[in-house]
C-alpha cells in the first residue's frame, strides 16, 4: 500500500457517534429469552436502559474535547495551499506541517472562534519530519493553546478525534480510534522532491482529508496526541482513497522538533540516524528496484568514517534489504545516532560489509 497526502474522502459524524455509543455500551443487537435484567419502574429494563445513558455520556465526552480544543485549531492558507494548524504557545506559536507551508514565508491564519485573518510568519519548516512552525505577527485576545499528550500512552482502540479543516470546511471534527501505533511511513512524492519518512507515527481510522494536514488527533481527556498528516491510498484502484486509514506524527515528536524550533530558530538535535549520503535508486536488468547507489559522500559523515565511496551501492541495512532510496529512509528511521549498523554494498562487482557508527540527520 502507498502512502500520499490528499484522497478525497467524505465521513459522517452523527451516526458515527451513536455506533461507537452502542458499541461501548455492549449493546450485542441480538436478545434471547435465557439473558438476564432487571426491571425499572416504568417497565424497562436495566439492560436497556444503560444504552442511552451511555450514548449520553459518550456523546458529553465528545461535547467536552470539541468545547476544549477545537478554539486551538486554526485554519492556514498560504498562497496555493491550504491546511490547519495547532496553537502551540500563548506566544502565538502555530505548529502544522511542513507541506503546509511549501516554500512560503507569509500566511493567512484563521481561528475558530472568529472569521478575522490575521496574518503570520514562517519561524522554521523541517520537512525531514513534515513538521513547521510558523507565528502569529499579532496575537488576539482569548487565543488558547493545546495540550499535548505523551505518545507513548497511545493505545490501539483508543477512540480519537480529528480536527482541521478539511476541503476548506474550517472546524470540522470526524472521529474514529486509533488503530495501530510505531508505524513507519513513507510519503509520496511532491513538487519532484522524494517524500519524508516518518517514524512512530499514530495511525487512525478518523477521516483525514486534504486541509486536515497539520491539525490535531485528539483523545478523550482533550489531549493532541499527533498531527494528522497522511492518509493511505490503494494502487489496486488508481491510487483512491484507502478508507480508514489515515496516520499523525506523534506528540512526543512534535513537542521535540517545536521546541527547538521555537528555542533556537531551527532544529538542533533531529534525533533521526544518518549515513551521511546522496543516493538514487539503480534497477538490475530486469529493471527491478536493486539498491541506493551513492551519489555523494559528506565529508566526515557516517559513510566517509566507514569507507564507504561514491560510486558503491548500498543492498543492506542490518537485516535489511535495500532496493531504493524509500527503504533504506525506512531502515534509517528505526535506528538511532551512534548506533551501530552492518552495512552490504557492492563496489566493481564485489560485494562488501562494514560496520557503520551511525551520525544525525
Amino acid at each position: 500500500m502507498e502512502i500520499s497526502r490528499a484522497p478525497l474522502r467524505r465521513l459522517g459524524v452523527a451516526a458515527a457517534l451513536v455506533c461507537s455509543a452502542a458499541l461501548l455500551a455492549g449493546c450485542s443487537g441480538s436478545s434471547s429469552s435465557h439473558s438476564s435484567s432487571s426491571s425499572t419502574k416504568d417497565g424497562s429494563t436495566t439492560a436497556q436502559a444503560a444504552v442511552p445513558m451511555a450514548a449520553a455520556d459518550l456523546q458529553s465526552d465528545y461535547l467536552k474535547v470539541i468545547r476544549d480544543v477545537l478554539p486551538s485549531v486554526v485554519q492556514i492558507q498560504a498562497s496555493s495551499d491550504l491546511g490547519s494548524g495547532v496553537v502551540y504557545d500563548d506566544q502565538g506559536h502555530i505548529v502544522t506541517n511542513a507541506h503546509v507551508v511549501g516554500h512560503e514565508k507569509t500566511f493567512k491564519v484563521t481561528t475558530a472562534n472568529s472569521e478575522d485573518e490575521l496574518r503570520a510568519t514562517l519561524v522554521y519548516a523541517y520537512p525531514d519530519q513534515d513538521l513547521a512552525v510558523i507565528k502569529l505577527d499579532k496575537v488576539p485576545d482569548g487565543l488558547k493553546a493545546a495540550s499535548f499528550g505523551d505518545s507513548a500512552k497511545v493505545e490501539v482502540g483508543q477512540i480519537v478525534l480529528a480536527m482541521g479543516s478539511p476541503l476548506g470546511l474550517s472546524s470540522s471534527v470526524t472521529q474514529g480510534i486509533v488503530s495501530a501505533t510505531g508505524r513507519t511511513v513513507s510519503e509520496g512524492p511532491s513538487g519532484g522532491a522524494i517524500g519524508a519518512t516518518i517514524a512512530n507515527m499514530v495511525q487512525t481510522s478518523a477521516a483525514i482529508n486534504p486541509g486536515n494536514s497539520g491539525g490535531a488527533l485528539v483523545d478523550l481527556a482533550g489531549k493532541v496526541i499527533g498531527i494528522p498528516t497522511l492518509a493511505a491510498t490503494d494502487p489496486n484502484f488508481g491510487g483512491g482513497p484507502a478508507p480508514g486509514i489515515g496516520f499523525a506524527i506523534p506528540a512526543s515528536m512534535v513537542k521535540t522538533i517545536a521546541g527547538q524550533i521555537i528555542k533556537d530558530g531551527k532544529v538542533t538535535d533531529s534525533g533521526r540516524a544518518a549515513l551521511g549520503i546522496t543516493g538514487r535508486t539503480v534497477v538490475d536488468d530486469d529493471y527491478r528496484a536493486a539498491g541506493v547507489a551513492v551519489v555523494e559522500v559528506k565529508k566526515r559523515g557516517a559513510a566517509d568514517k566507514a569507507g564507504i565511496r561514491a560510486g558503491d551501492v548500498l543492498t543492506g541495512l542490518g537485516d535489511t534489504d535495500i532496493t531504493t532510496v524509500t527503504t533504506l529512509a525506512e531502515a534509517l528511521a528505526a535506528e538511532k545516532p551512534g548506533d551501530k549498523a552492518k552495512v552490504t554494498y557492492t563496489r566493481d562487482g564485489v560485494e562488501k560489509k562494514v560496520d557503520v557508527t551511525l551520525g544525525e540527520q
